[in-house]
């Protein structure tokens, strides 16, 4: 048992590549299938961030101004083509999507844009 708890222990310590490449390795060597095997080898750091890299519609999300309202406002302003009122209702409400459904260029050049200013962006 306790060789067992070591293994366990060992796996959790994978990263997802590493954890694919030992899903690779057993089905090559055992014949199981690397579905099975990354269920034998646990939440490795995020097992869905490999399904993320595929991903090619992104939704950005406005979390937080990061105490430069202003400044996220007129970026907000500039990316939606949204008035005043309704940028600064945005900012103040995050966290709101600010753009939903556009490309991984678009969605970084957006995170960029709006760190700059000062505010926080998740993508999803």
């Amino acid at each position: 048992m306790a060789d067992i708890a070591k293994l366990v222990e060992e796996l959790s310590k994978l990263t997802v590549l590493e954890a694919a490449e030992l899903a690779t390795a057993l089905e090559e060597e055992w014949g199981v299938s690397a579905a099975a095997a990354v269920a034998v080898a646990g939440p490795a750091g995020g097992g869905d961030a490999p399904a993320a890299e595929e991903k090619d519609e992104f939704d950005v999300i406005l979390t937080g101004d990061g105490g430069k309202k202003i400044q996220v406002i007129k970026e907000v302003r500039a990316i939606t083509g949204l008035g005043l009122t309704e940028a600064k209702g945005l900012v103040e409400g995050a966290p709101k999507p600010l753009k939903e459904g556009v490309n991984k260029a678009e969605a970084e050049e957006i995170k960029g844009k709006i760190e700059a200013a000062g505010g926080t962006v998740e993508l999803k």
